[in-house]
């Protein structure tokens, strides 16, 4: 997992739109990026619903949202137009930058343990670097405490 202060790990991962998005591109802006199991899961719309209802006020402090998971680009353009949700989505089927920003760990259900990904968000800030962990969260109303978090830093 990421510490605050580091530097965060660079990415090249296609998006909904098939666009390939790096995290260069927004050098200069605060970028949340919030790592999800699975698309069209309980948990994983309603986390996506969150931010998409505050993505206005994340765009008044000038806050980028980047949801994060494995599914293929295909899954997440439909998940995308079904909840019309207005950020970007990225695949990482390969678990390459889940994996740099330690999203996929070890995981228990019903007994069993199993490596997959963990909810989680990272506050990448203006200059590259990590400025906020939330290593494992909880759906509901976690978009707020983000958004509480960031605002109460400007």
């Amino acid at each position: 997992m990421l510490n605050e202060g580091d530097a965060a790990p660079d990415f090249h991962l296609q998006a909904d739109d098939g666009k390939e998005v790096s995290l260069d591109e927004f050098r200069g802006r605060d970028v949340i990026i919030y790592f999800y199991p699975k698309a069209n899961t309980p948990g994983c719309t309603s986390e996506a619903g969150e931010f998409r209802d505050l993505k206005k006020d994340f765009d008044k402090i000038g806050v980028s949202i980047l949801g994060c998971s494995a599914d293929p680009v295909l899954v997440l353009a439909r998940f995308k137009a079904k909840y019309k949700l207005n950020f970007t989505l990225l695949s990482d089927p390969e678990f390459k930058m889940i994996e740099a920003y330690g999203a996929r760990r070890m995981k228990s259900f019903l007994g069993k343990s199993f490596l997959g990904i963990v909810r989680s968000t990272i506050w990448v800030g203006t200059d590259g670097r990590v400025k906020k962990v939330w290593g494992t969260v909880r759906a509901k109303g976690h978009a707020a405490d983000v958004l509480a978090t960031v605002s109460a830093a400007r």
